[in-house]
């Protein structure tokens, strides 16, 4: 189990690089269009709309490494207020729910993916393309993320039984 936990961060990370990626060539697009536009020649009339699809992509492809460095937003103050044992079990329900709301989130998003498929819905913009395109990071961020929740129960069964210290806090 610990050589897949090591694996899965690997893949983790390199799903999270190709939304780095994303980000890196949506600024060098953005940038090229205003020179374009600087040196009065025509723009990049796609511009915009592709750096849309670019930043709501990186956003879910980096969503489960970010949870797996515990670098999610999280509202601990009450676990804190816990004893570290209390705030352990806590731990665990959260992520019980978690695992719950990914898996259910996945098998959703891919009904819904799989229905624009076989409807061959298309965006009509200034690019035309398979609207699932668009849905296709969803299933697989969530199932990510179901895995990583699952993960980070095995990290909470093996470690000690007190409160993560991933999380930053106010208090």
């Amino acid at each position: 189990m610990r050589q897949l936990n090591h694996y899965f961060g690997l893949l983790l990370q390199a799903v999270a690089l190709l939304g780095c990626l994303l980000l890196f060539a949506m600024m060098l697009m953005i940038c090229g269009d205003v020179m374009l536009r600087f040196m009065r020649w025509p723009s990049l009339p796609w511009a915009n709309e592709v750096s849309e699809y670019s930043l709501y992509a990186a956003t879910f492809l980096a969503a489960p490494l970010l949870l797996r460095q515990g670098k999610h937003v999280r509202l601990d103050l009450l676990l804190r207020a816990l004893p570290s044992k209390a705030g352990w079990m806590m731990e665990w329900l959260v992520d019980l729910v978690g695992l719950g709301v990914c898996a259910m989130l996945t098998m959703a998003s891919l009904r819904i993916l799989l229905a624009s498929n076989a409807s061959g819905s298309v965006v009509l913009k200034t690019l035309s393309f398979p609207e699932w395109w668009l849905l296709a990071p969803i299933p697989i961020t969530f199932f990510l993320l179901a895995v990583e929740f699952i993960f980070r129960m095995y990290r909470l069964a093996i470690g000690p039984r007190e409160l993560r210290d991933e999380a930053i806090s106010a208090a």
